[in-house]
């Protein structure tokens, strides 16, 4: 099984490698905390706090635009909401601490299919903070990748 997995160019992820060794996020409160951890986990990548300079940092991690958007899919026969799509927008930006742009500002955006029942407004609340909080952390990680493909700066 090892050599077939071997063979076919299969490896484990792994720890990203970044072009900085230090990073602050700054911005939209729930995905900068959510980017901070998944950054943390990273090899030897310094993460800053969110109450550290700003300007201790290689890299500076902007997070803007945040918006959650909620539209009905479907209605029942009564005209009633059945199924419903929500969705979570951010912008970021990845620049050096001298302001040198390494990711020029860029939107992400994940949604989600959930169904509805007027019945069960509470639960169906409760699900959908669920969704977003999942959506944050998947936003995170797809974050963490999109920084480790930054290209370094250019010497000047």
């Amino acid at each position: 099984m090892a050599a077939l997995l071997a063979g076919c160019g299969f490896r484990l992820r792994g720890a990203a490698q970044f072009p900085f060794r230090s990073i602050a996020v700054t911005g939209v409160p729930g995905v900068a905390a959510e980017l901070r951890r998944a950054l943390r986990g990273q090899g030897d990548l310094k993460v800053l706090a969110n109450t550290d300079p700003v300007t201790e940092a290689e890299a500076v991690c902007e997070l803007s635009d945040e918006a959650r958007t909620s539209a009905i899919l479907s209605t029942n026969s009564t005209g009633q909401a059945r199924d419903l799509s929500i969705s979570l927008q951010i912008s970021y930006r990845l620049r050096t601490k001298d302001g040198r742009e390494l990711i020029p500002k860029t939107p992400l955006s994940l949604s989600r299919d959930i169904s509805y029942n007027e019945n069960t407004v509470l639960a169906k609340e409760a699900e959908q903070n669920f969704l977003y909080r999942d959506m944050m952390q998947d936003m995170a990680q797809q974050l963490v990748r999109r920084l480790a493909a930054a290209k370094p700066p250019a010497a000047s």
